[in-house]
């Protein structure tokens, strides 16, 4: 379908992408005066000029296609602003159609709330310069780049309503995690799926250089996109009276598209082959319809535009006249009535109610959010006759109660994860679904399935906005991943962080449902694949976040970790880690002393202590993680053997967090709690799953912390034994015995036979694994002490 520039409908569809031009630059260079019914003079202007005019008219052009597309075909459609500094256009969008308003009643849509709006754009007290939290419709924080595809598509999936135009910019557009996102649609199926339009913004220019795709060739750009299995649609210009109608020419024929794959896929005729989406790219000059030139220096269609074009407008007469020459341009007398506010033909050019993109409840995901259908953890629990009688691994109890989730929750929950399902024990999972999978497949190929509810891509960048985007739009998900490499997502989880934080200060934001990571392949069971795949500080980077936010789990057994994991899968407005091994380990609780543990945090083992009741210990043997607490338990036994009479305190600690006192973390415990169980005075020997500085820094104010000894991952492994693993980092059974002899006073000058009797243990250890390349039997085969067996503790 051809259109004609001269139609009226594109005059009024001109006429408001001018008004939202006028609007984002006035937020970014206006304190006063909104409406420019006087000369510009510099108390008008803002001291500090923030934000970015480069990309914007490019996504308020956008914004407003996207407008008409929805009016006239009834879509649904949430807008993802993928170019970092866009803010100026969404928040001038949102005002326009009035969702702004409706949210910020202060902020009105006339004259006086037009100076608000603009006063407080990146002002002190006011909004940040990006899309974030604060922006209705908004689920992308726009200060980092590379994560809005990915967060498209996970807002697709599952909602096959919705349609979600993403916007990329060519700047974005370079960064790692955006290049391997192209491969979502892959993923996305249009029987179930909603479907995602990608529109690549190419203005060409960054902050201060040329992009790559801006300054590829369209052949190329054509063959790129192709081969990603795309059908790329060209709108490319400068002259607003050509381009208005074909973006809606082209767009239409995108739309045409998606609405053919879904009806051919939803009437049951849908073919094998993975549609080819529509895709957008839209060659507009940066900072578009703004100053050509300043001081005789390329700005328009240049890296100049990409801030604050015109710098000095405060103290400089000159570049104040071009300020106000620009502003005047757009016609303000043309958009906008005595009142300020947006005329009433130009007002009938947005959507109504929850159509609008900045009020849409798929932007808001709380309001879409339905609790998951858990099952009992009961029914999935390890049979535990006595501690350590049972071996077991943990995440294939997981796995069993993920399966009942899945059967429970077929549109509202997905497990996501870079092709580490199968080696993290979770199999049982793929009794009842599959890996979603629309390539070809061969007859030998397994668990793989268009309508498979297991994500799994090998990057964990994907894994992660996938999961960002399908919780910001109401539903629930668990990402789990090797322990060493969930590094990778460092930054995506500051990201989210921070959305969440300042989410939750926003009344009109709903609550979604938590981030949950799951580490498996952790530190201590990676001796095989060696020093590359021993890294336990993800859980440090996490606790330098807001307390509100973070939780962070070490169960150290099956039953501990289905109820942390069920636990954690019906929380809110968190970032909940989980950090449990997948090899056969002890186990340890029965289930209700492990749901009474869970509940409590931390708590006292008295079965394995040596400590009778209400006495003080001479030790506490304090541990968190499951490899740690087998050790512990083993020192313990060593211990009990050698010193029959030293009086033995163990303490087991699932919520790490917990740790720290109550003003500094929700779950924390009070000093009469922690001192309770940690003593005021004896030596607690503290064996942990990652980097000991974290155990301190968590009770550095506490009573007894000068008498805490910790023992974790310090920087040493390599490819190995698991027990040798241990010993390196002198987290071993061996060490953690001496230290407790060490620590108790008077102890070493009584016995130094039995530290000479550790230390010759360590050495025939050390000779051992080297000569059979296996651990000494003494370890392999160590079980705790039988209840019934003589000299067992009480």
């Amino acid at each position: 379908m051809a259109y004609s520039p001269a139609s009226p409908e594109f005059t009024l569809l001109d006429r408001y992408w001018r008004a939202a031009n006028y609007l984002s630059v006035g937020q970014i260079y206006l304190m006063d005066n909104p409406l420019l019914r006087e000369p510009l003079r510099p108390e008008h202007i803002k001291p500090r000029l923030l934000g970015h005019w480069g990309t914007t008219p490019g996504l308020n052009f956008i914004y407003a296609h996207l407008n008409r597309a929805i009016r006239q075909h009834n879509l649904n459609m949430i807008y993802l602003c993928g170019p970092g500094h866009g803010g100026p256009g969404m928040v001038a969008n949102t005002w326009l159609e009035g969702s702004y308003s409706e949210i910020y009643p202060q902020v009105s849509q006339d004259a006086a709330g037009m100076q608000r709006l603009f006063k407080q754009f990146s002002f002190p007290g006011g909004i940040p310069s990006h899309a974030a939290p604060e922006t209705p419709g908004s689920i992308n924080e726009g200060g980092e780049l590379g994560y809005s595809l990915s967060h498209a598509f996970g807002a697709a999936f599952d909602h096959p309503d919705l349609i979600v135009p993403c916007v990329i910019g060519d700047g974005e557009a370079e960064t790692g995690p955006l290049a391997s996102s192209w491969h979502g649609i892959k993923f996305l199926n249009p029987e179930r799926d909603g479907a995602v339009l990608p529109i690549l913004h190419l203005n060409g220019y960054k902050i201060a250089n040329p992009t790559l795709l801006g300054r590829s060739s369209d052949e190329d750009l054509h063959q790129l996109f192709s081969g990603y299995g795309y059908e790329p649609l060209f709108v490319c210009g400068h002259e607003p009276e050509k381009m208005h109608p074909l973006m809606a020419e082209t767009l239409e024929r995108a739309l045409a598209k998606i609405a053919a794959y879904q009806r051919e896929a939803r009437s049951g005729k849908a073919s094998a082959d993975v549609p080819r989406w529509p895709m957008i790219i839209l060659r507009s000059p940066k900072g578009w319809t703004g100053p050509e030139t300043v001081d005789g220096k390329k700005v328009e269609d240049f890296w100049r535009a990409h801030q604050v074009p015109v710098a000095a407008c405060r103290e400089d007469e000159g570049h104040r006249q071009i300020l106000e020459n620009w502003m005047r341009s757009y016609q303000p007398d043309d958009l906008f009535d005595e009142q300020g506010r947006l005329k009433p033909e130009l007002q009938a050019l947005a959507p109504e109610g929850d159509k609008r993109m900045g009020a849409s409840p798929y932007a808001n995901g709380g309001r879409l959010r339905r609790e998951l259908d858990t099952p009992a953890i009961a029914a999935f629990a390890c049979e535990v006759s006595e501690p350590g009688a049972q071996m077991a691994q943990a995440t294939e109890h997981l796995g069993r109660y993920l399966s009942a989730l899945f059967q429970r929750n077929h549109d509202n929950f997905r497990l996501f994860g870079p092709d580490e399902t199968a080696s993290n024990r979770l199999t049982p999972v793929f009794d009842v679904t599959s890996r979603t999978w629309l390539e070809r497949t061969e007859p030998y190929d397994e668990q793989l399935a268009r309508d498979g509810r297991v994500m799994e891509i090998l990057s964990e960048h994907q894994c992660q906005g996938w999961l960002e985007g399908y919780l910001l739009t109401g539903r629930h998900g668990l990402f789990n991943c090797y322990e060493a490499f969930i590094h990778i997502v460092d930054s995506m989880f500051n990201q989210h962080a921070k959305w969440l934080k300042v989410s939750r200060k926003l009344g009109w934001r709903k609550p979604v449902s938590s981030l949950n990571y799951l580490l498996s392949s952790h530190v201590w069971r990676q001796d095989h694949n060696g020093y590359s795949h021993q890294d336990p500080g993800f859980m440090d980077h996490v606790a330098n976040k807001k307390a509100d936010i973070v939780r962070i789990y070490l169960p150290p057994d099956a039953n501990t970790l289905l109820w942390v994991g069920d636990h954690c899968l019906r929380t809110w407005d968190r970032i909940n880690v989980i950090v449990a091994g997948k090899q056969p380990a002890p186990q340890w609780l029965e289930m209700s002393s492990a749901v009474t543990h869970c509940e409590a945090g931390m708590g006292e083992w008295r079965w394995a202590g040596t400590t009778p009741e209400n006495t003080a210990p001479d030790v506490v043997m304090a541990c968190a993680g499951d490899v740690p607490t087998m050790e512990t338990l083993a020192a313990v036994d060593l211990l009990r053997g050698m010193l029959p009479e030293l009086r033995i305190r163990v303490v087991n600690v699932v919520d790490l967090l917990a740790l720290q006192p109550q003003d500094q973390h929700p779950h924390g415990k009070s000093d009469e709690v922690f001192d309770a169980l940690f003593t005021q005075d004896k030596p607690v020997i503290f064996a942990f799953h990652g980097y000991p500085a974290l155990i301190h820094r968590l009770t550095y104010s506490r009573t007894n912390h000068r008498n805490f000894h910790v023992r974790g991952f310090n920087e040493e492994g390599t490819t190995t034994t698991p027990f040798d693993m241990t010993v390196l980092n002198e987290l071993d059974r061996y060490h953690l015995a001496q230290e407790a002899i060490l620590r108790v006073p008077g102890l070493a000058a009584a016995h130094p036979e039995l530290l000479e009797d550790l230390q010759q243990r360590l050495a025939e250890h050390h000779r051992y694994v080297r000569e059979h390349g296996e651990d000494l039997p003494e370890v392999q085969n160590w079980k705790w002490p039988s209840a019934t067996a003589p000299g067992a503790p009480d």
